[in-house]
């Protein structure tokens, strides 16, 4: 992969604070290597005065050799549903708040991001979930997540009613505010606060984390990653529950509907300069510890 990276690719949201300067910072180091950049359109407004060529997300996936998302882990998550389908690598500079996966900050672009496209990386493969929404036998909705599927209520202080199986074999029948299906990747986000259990990004594993059950037994569950799992809204509810993929997509249940949520066919290839490391990012993150680690 070294040496490989020709066309760079620049994706992010354009109404993140600060992106433009992340940008033009990114285009002049770019453009000072001698690397053929393609924009996202609707980025072009921030970079006035810079000539370069513009693409939409497919164009970007289908043509680059290496796709850098500028902007938080939100940006990285909305991105990575498009480009995974095309094989094509992606590095985070970070311009939001956590940034558990978009790990390069803005003072540390020319040093880094020099790196990594000097072969100087790390590289992982995550997996993503798909959803689809069933009703009677028919495929109505789908979705893509890299971090979580969630299927919940929409209601404050009303639960739904539903069914849960993994491949084929009845789990339990729960009342409660909704379930989370979170990959590894996810783990460290809207699971976390669920109660869930923190994962290693390189697990093949999915945890199923009840929301607020009605049930003082209900614990999360760690699952196979390549498992089918299937959440049958019983007839009985009276809402029609959301089904949301990373908290950006939304589809939308009726009773009586299945979602059924399986390993995504295509991986996100992440790339993270060199002494990237998890447990450190936790430690930063989520404010593990206050003490020096040698």
């Amino acid at each position: 992969m070294p040496g490989s990276f020709k066309k760079i690719g620049l994706v992010g949201r354009s109404q993140q604070d600060g992106l433009d300067s992340v940008l033009q910072d990114l285009l002049r180091l770019l453009s000072d290597r001698g690397h053929q950049v393609i924009l996202e359109d609707r980025l072009a407004e921030l970079v006035p005065g810079f000539e370069v060529k513009l693409g939409s997300r497919d164009e970007i996936g289908n043509e680059s050799d290496l796709v850098i998302v500028a902007g938080g882990d939100g940006s990285l998550l909305s991105a990575a549903r498009t480009l995974a389908r095309y094989d094509t690598p992606v590095l985070g500079v970070n311009r939001g708040r956590l940034g558990f996966l978009t790990d390069i900050s803005p003072d540390q672009i020319h040093e880094q991001v020099s790196a990594v496209l000097d072969g100087r990386f790390t590289l992982e493969n995550r997996f993503l979930l798909d959803v689809h929404v069933v009703r009677k036998g028919e495929q109505i909705a789908r979705g893509e997540a890299l971090n979580d599927v969630v299927v919940n209520s929409g209601t404050s202080a009303q639960m739904i009613e539903y069914e849960l199986s993994i491949d084929d074999t009845f789990v339990y029948r729960q009342r409660a505010d909704g379930l989370i299906v979170s990959t590894p990747t996810g783990s460290t986000a809207y699971s976390l606060s669920g109660g869930g259990p923190i994962m290693h990004p390189a697990l093949n594993a999915v945890v199923l984390v009840p929301m607020f059950p009605h049930a003082l037994s209900s614990r999360p569950i760690v699952v196979d990653g390549d498992s089918e799992i299937r959440v049958d809204i019983l007839e009985r509810n009276r809402i029609h529950p959301p089904v949301t993929c990373d908290g950006q997509v939304n589809m939308t249940a009726r009773p009586g509907d299945s979602v059924v949520i399986c390993k995504h066919p295509h991986r996100l290839t992440l790339l993270h300069p060199l002494g990237h490391s998890f447990y450190a990012s936790c430690r930063d993150k989520l404010r593990w510890s206050n003490a020096l680690v040698d």
